[in-house]
């Protein structure tokens, strides 16, 4: 592989003045499995003062030996900073999650071993000749290439101490099985089960961190499926466990545990955005507290679930200190997921009162949070006869209409120009005109049509009430047009 130049020309530099350089971390982890790195790590034996002298745009600002360069000269985010890391030992982390203190170290083990799990704790070299990864310089003392050929998340050295020095750590360990479909070893499950209750210490801006990379991975289902076996999800989305066991009535083949979680996965399968994914994943959340035996219908209940489900769903994003304008359409799309499709007897009208509730914005979205829920039931069709009509019905809602709004004219001016007092006859002026501007748009000015409006108000009303009429024709005829081809579309009538 070769590795970008802003990056090896740093591990030169480092090592043109005397100390080792190693690429190290989570993209050492995905250059071994073919993976384009999210950023890029770099470890030295040179010290925070040695890296900053080394290089004249960089900053360090912390006590752990962490040296942000600056590429000035790039333009790909994933470069523009690069952090570079003295190694170093640490010390206990009496808090759970850092180290009361950090010394410095002039050997690479020291700084491997401290690391969380053995696929991270790989370091590698960079050729200097050609850029590229040096496979036989790879630094690997904990198995970590194994482990990866074998898809296990594995801790460095003894799990309880791992976990003792990072809580977090339990939380990114289901993280990484979920983004690269490994699978946790079952000793380092045990500690996690074991130590979960230490998420307590962590704040709410980290866990958040790490349950949104959860979310958007390929598979979110399983990330949340193994949370919840090794009491992990309690301490992040405790009211998602309470829908296990919580049976629902007949159009449901799962409960609403899995009900939400399989609703989730379809749109991580779809590569849909987190606002779509947190939705579907909460849409139900409120079952559970509104479920009712019903004895007529013999079957149960969960009327006002979305009213209920928002206001939790509302709770638990300010809770992970989500930003407010996730959560505000998180909430918007909980809120109004059960929107009435049945196409048959709901009205254009109720479809424009819907647009008004969520916003232009955010329908199709919706539309989404909708696909999810439905094949999530377990009915395998996502696009059916309702669904398609519905999309139709919103487009149509939604287009530009063709109506005397269009024309760069209106009432009022037709009046000034032609002193014309109110009545039916400007109306008559304007459906003319628009008859006009449909077959000729390109003379929908206003200069043009102050001119024909003038024309106009010299014929006798009878007249001009036979080419308004003549203009409201053909603007239906233009119309239904439209809607044919917007049906066609959706493949509805």
């Amino acid at each position: 592989m070769q590795i970008p130049n802003e990056i090896s020309r740093i591990t030169r530099k480092i090592e043109d003045a005397g100390f080792e350089a190693f690429l190290v971390g989570g993209c050492v982890r995905d250059i071994f499995l073919g993976r384009e790195p999210k950023d890029w790590d770099i470890t030295t034996n040179a010290t925070p003062d040695q890296i900053t002298f080394l290089f004249e745009h960089s900053h360090y600002d912390n006590d752990f030996g962490t040296v942000r360069v600056v590429n000035d000269d790039t333009e790909d985010e994933k470069l523009k900073t690069v952090e570079v890391t003295t190694y170093r030992l640490d010390a206990d982390y009496s808090d759970n999650r850092r180290p009361d203190s950090v010394s410095f170290s002039q050997n690479l083990e020291d700084d491997l071993k401290r690391r969380d799990f053995t696929i991270n704790a790989l370091a590698l070299k960079v050729s200097r000749e050609t850029n590229d990864v040096v496979y036989e310089t790879v630094v690997d003392l904990f198995g970590g290439i194994k482990d990866l050929s074998n898809g296990i998340i594995k801790t460095v050295g003894n799990p309880e101490e791992r976990f003792g020095e990072d809580a977090l750590r339990i939380l990114r360990a289901i993280r990484l099985a979920s983004e690269l479909g490994f699978l946790i070893n079952k000793e380092t499950e045990k500690y996690i089960k074991k130590l979960s209750k230490n998420l307590k210490t962590i704040s709410k801006e980290r866990i958040r961190d790490e349950f949104v990379k959860i979310m958007m991975s390929d598979r979110p289902m399983f990330g949340l499926e193994t949370a919840n076996r090794l009491d992990v999800l309690k301490y992040i989305i405790p009211e998602i466990e309470e829908g296990l066991g919580i049976k629902q009535n007949q159009a449901h083949s799962y409960d609403v545990w899995e009900h939400s979680l399989r609703s989730l996965q379809i749109t991580a399968n779809k590569k849909w955005p987190l606002e779509i994914r947190l939705a579907s994943l909460f849409h139900d959340v409120g079952k559970p507290k509104t479920r009712r035996w019903s004895e007529e219908k013999q079957d149960w209940t969960f009327h006002g679930h979305e009213v209920v489900g928002s206001k939790m769903t509302e709770k638990i994003l300010k809770n992970l200190k989500f930003p407010t304008k996730t959560t505000e359409k998180v909430v918007l799309l909980t809120r109004w997921h059960m929107f009435f499709s049945d196409t048959d007897q709901i009205s254009l009208s109720a479809v424009r009162r819907m647009l008004r509730n969520v916003g232009t914005e955010n329908i199709w979205d919706l539309m989404n949070v909708r696909i999810a829920d439905r094949v999530g039931t377990g009915r395998p069709k996502e696009d059916p006869y309702r669904l398609r009509k519905y999309k139709s019905m919103i487009e149509e809602v939604m287009r530009d209409p063709i109506s005397v709004k269009m024309l760069k004219i209106d009432g009022s001016v037709v009046m000034d120009v032609t002193q014309e007092t109110p009545g039916p006859r400007i109306g008559f002026m304007l459906n003319a005109l628009l008859e006009e501007i449909l077959e000729e748009p390109k003379n929908n000015t206003l200069e043009y049509l102050e001119k024909r409006v003038l024309k106009l108000s010299k014929l006798d009303t009878k007249s001009l009430k036979k080419l308004g009429e003549s203009g409201k024709e053909k603007l239906e005829v233009e119309e239904e047009k439209e809607k044919r081809v917007l049906r066609g579309k959706y493949g509805v009538k």
